[in-house]
């Protein structure tokens, strides 16, 4: 058996999420003052975290939550980010710009309700699910992870005390983080229930499953990933999703 974690972090806030406007790809702000502050707060929770591998979204925001997250952490702030297309936000088309009020009165008119109403020019939420299955693919141990080694992933004493994880269990081949978006974030999670069929090692409602949303700060998911010689699809099993406790104190989007 080959095991990996999988930490997600979502970008931190930018100007325009404040006033809920649409970004997508084609508008790449930097982050807001605010945002900053809480990719700083995400470093200080990571900070003690071995990661082996670091993804990002090539996009301005995400680049500058990533680097805020490395600055001053242990053992990462010298590592290579790898930027990928793959991670970035789903396109919004002719949207892109629009307050999300506008988006809806035109998905309502249309006879849809968001999140599953596609504007011109836009992702289709499988779309955006397709690029997420590509890239969690693309981290098969047979490809980019197959000589990593990494100690147990040490979510500290508070996460490990939450969640009862086993001190005992085999190794990490690797711990790998990536830095997207919130709704590329949603159509990843909805990979892992609906075609890999997660399991979790705490209880969730399904608005905590689903609280991955394009307005909250850089919320924490983490994942441990299992390929079993044999089988063609590995077992995911969540430890946390959307994890904030880290920004208390920090203004927060609403």
């Amino acid at each position: 058996m080959t095991r990996f974690a999988l930490t997600v972090v979502r970008h931190g806030e930018i100007r325009l999420n404040k006033e809920k406007i649409l970004q997508g790809q084609g508008i790449d702000e930097p982050l807001s003052e605010t945002g900053f502050k809480q990719a700083a707060a995400a470093d200080i929770f990571l900070n003690n975290v071995k990661f082996t591998h670091i993804f990002s979204s090539d996009l301005m925001r995400t680049k500058q939550t990533v680097h805020g997250i490395l600055e001053k952490s242990k053992f990462c702030k010298d590592m290579t980010v790898k930027y990928d297309s793959r991670l970035r936000e789903s396109k919004y088309g002719v949207a892109e710009g629009w307050p999300l009020s506008e988006l809806r009165a035109m998905g309502k008119a249309a006879g849809q309700e968001c999140p599953v109403f596609t504007p011109p020019g836009g992702e289709t939420l499988d779309q955006v699910k397709m690029r997420g299955k590509d890239f969690f693919e693309f981290l098969s141990p047979s490809d980019c992870l197959e000589s990593s080694l990494a100690e147990i992933f040490p979510l500290g004493e508070k996460c490990a005390s939450k969640f009862n994880l086993d001190s005992s269990a085999p190794g990490l081949v690797a711990s790998v983080l990536v830095v997207s978006h919130g709704a590329y974030m949603r159509s990843l999670l909805d990979y892992f229930l609906t075609d890999l069929k997660c399991s979790f090692l705490v209880t969730l409602s399904r608005s905590e499953l689903t609280s991955v949303s394009p307005n909250t700060g850089p919320g924490v998911s983490v994942f441990i990933i299992n390929f079993e010689k044999g089988e063609v699809k590995p077992t995911t099993q969540c430890v946390c999703v959307n994890l904030q406790g880290h920004l208390t104190g920090v203004t927060k989007i609403h």
